[in-house]
């Protein structure tokens, strides 16, 4: 079916909504054989063999006792409940705590995803360097996974939400984001969760709902909320201290990291933050989203006060609607979006994502400000060096330079295009090109981090993930999710993007191990590679490549050139 130009302006793909929330929201080497498998399989499987499900691998929580598997030496829970189906009459309401059970739950697989549009990827090359994997939807999606070398002992656990902007993705779309490794190698609970996105997640019905819809326009993050509360109350079941919870996100989900930095209802529920090639966002305002809300439902024809009408239509047709209302009301964004993600340039937008309601969400997180609920959250913050690469983009240095110069203007491109070159010479034009946006992700680092640093409690660590690919002939560069091979320690899961190279292993053993010291410390540092933090006027910044190392403001030089 042909899509109307309205349709066509919001239904991004994939790689284009992961660019823009890169710039605008902005492993030891094995002693044995590993082998790789597909992310929805049921086992890791990233050594050798070894599944059972014994008796020893049930474990116990407040809803009831769940049964999971143990591989390679991991205790594996896939697909646990934090709450109660989300379709009908919950739709739009707060998470409801699961109905308790008395038989042992089978917490063997991945739960369903929450309806999205599958991706589109318009490269081979892409999907092959992703290995992405859509799985299944269902309005029941509230679950989680977790991973853990023991039902016993108090580890720190690792809570990692998913990419994708607010309207898709999921626990297990990339292979990068399973956590036996972190358990196996590293000592660590790993939990990964899925929740409400797009129009499930982030509408507001509360005029057409009443009273108990009020919050029904930030209902995908206060499902994050509920997880957490159930990592809190359950996680000492799993040989987790409750006491040591780290939250990390990547591309979206490291919005969602920003973002629950800021929410009154996420305080004391987690102790350290991860916020990857992204974070920050110049969301809308409550009024903004009821005035979304009111053009899309009497676009849908709803009477007054007909929750249930909403509530029983399919998800498609909301969505659909709701984009083609988006499209209509949002400002038009000429060309790719390369600039830093506060200003003038950048301005708030309707449609799905958290929304500035004054109560569940009160500030723009890193964005206007690094909020004082948070005060004492250390950070990571990062970006990788070619956020922008599209597989499907392959421009000369004269149609680069065209395309800068639509957005910059010429004098400007000129400066960037010759700068770049001169910077990396080793590097394919078609590779620089997908730096600028890194260029941009870079900027907004250094924003947050001077947030964060200015309000003189916990520090910030800034990163810059540089490894380049072999894959392909080596154009790909350090493309936008990259550094997840790494710091999950799965370059062999995620072979497809990094040859699983000795390089890679060793590379993977550093990044994991600063992910867990810093989950388990707050401190990243490991033997051997002292991680500084970071100050606003050098921007000390871990240098995550063969060479890893300290550099004050890496690409300073180059990042400004945007700014100028």
């Amino acid at each position: 079916m042909k899509k109307s130009n309205a349709e066509n302006s919001v239904h991004l793909n994939r790689r284009e909504v992961l660019l823009l929330s890169a710039t605008a929201g902005m492993g030891i080497a094995l002693a044995k054989p590993a082998r790789g498998m597909d992310s929805t399989n049921t086992s890791a499987h990233q050594e050798p063999g070894n599944c059972s499900t014994p008796r020893s691998a049930v474990a116990n929580t407040q809803y009831g006792k769940v049964r999971g598997f143990l591989d390679g030496g991991v205790f594996t829970f896939k697909g646990v409940p934090y709450g109660q189906n989300t379709g009908g009459e919950n739709r739009w309401l707060p998470a409801k705590p699961p109905v308790p059970w008395k038989d042992e739950y089978p917490a063997l697989i991945y739960g369903a995803n929450c309806p999205q549009n599958l991706h589109n990827f318009t490269a081979i090359e892409q999907s092959f360097l992703q290995d992405w994997d859509d799985g299944y939807m269902s309005e029941d999606m509230l679950k989680l996974n977790i991973w853990t070398p023991s039902l016993t002992g108090r580890r720190a656990v690792m809570v990692y939400f998913h990419g994708g902007g607010f309207s898709f993705g999921s626990s297990y779309e990339l292979p990068s984001q399973e956590g036996a490794q972190m358990a196996r190698h590293h000592d660590i609970v790993s939990v990964t969760v899925n929740h409400r996105l797009n129009v499930l997640g982030f509408f507001d019905v509360s005029e057409i709902g009443g009273s108990p819809y009020e919050n029904s326009v930030n209902v995908g993050m206060t499902d994050l909320v509920a997880s957490l509360q159930w990592v809190r109350d359950n996680i000492s079941n799993f040989g987790g201290d409750p006491d040591r919870i780290m939250i990390y996100g990547q591309s979206g989900g490291g919005s969602k990291v920003t973002c629950l930095m800021g929410m009154p209802s996420a305080a004391g529920l987690f102790h350290r933050a991860s916020v990857q090639s992204g974070g920050g966002g110049n969301i809308p305002t409550g009024e903004q989203q009821k005035e979304f809300s009111r053009q899309v439902i009497k676009e849908l024809g709803i009477a007054p006060n007909d929750i249930a009408a909403l509530q029983k239509m399919e998800w498609s047709k909301l969505f659909e609607t709701g984009n083609a209302v988006a499209a209509k009301m949002n400002p038009q964004m000429g060309g790719i979006f390369f600039g830093p993600p506060s200003g003038p340039g950048v301005p708030a937008r309707v449609g799905w994502s958290p929304t500035l309601d004054g109560k569940i969400i009160a500030v723009r997180s890193f964005q206007d400000t690094a909020p004082e609920v948070s005060k004492n959250i250390p950070m990571l913050i990062g970006s990788v060096s070619e956020e922008g690469n599209r597989m499907a983009s392959n421009p000369t240095e004269q149609e680069w330079h065209e395309t800068l110069a639509k957005t910059f203007g010429d004098e400007k491109a000129t400066a960037l295009t010759a700068a770049m070159k001169k910077a990396h010479p080793e590097k394919a034009i078609r590779t620089l090109s997908y730096g600028v946006a890194g260029l941009g992700g870079r900027n907004h680092v250094v924003s947050m981090a001077k947030l964060k640093s200015e309000q003189g409690g916990a520090p910030a660590y800034q990163y810059f993930f540089t490894w380049q690919s072999p894959m392909l002939d080596g154009v790909a560069g350090a493309w936008h999710t990259s550094e997840l091979a790494f710091c999950f320690d799965n370059t062999k899961r995620c072979e497809q993007g990094t040859g699983n190279t000795p390089e890679a292993q060793v590379l993977a053993k550093k990044m994991a191990t600063a992910w867990a010291n810093f989950a388990a410390t707050g401190n990243p540092s490991q033997p051997g590679l002292t991680w500084t933090a970071a100050d606003p006027t050098r921007n000390q910044t871990m240098i995550w490549d063969n060479e890893c190392r300290m550099v004050d403001d890496p690409e300073g030089e180059l990042r400004k050139i945007l700014l100028s």
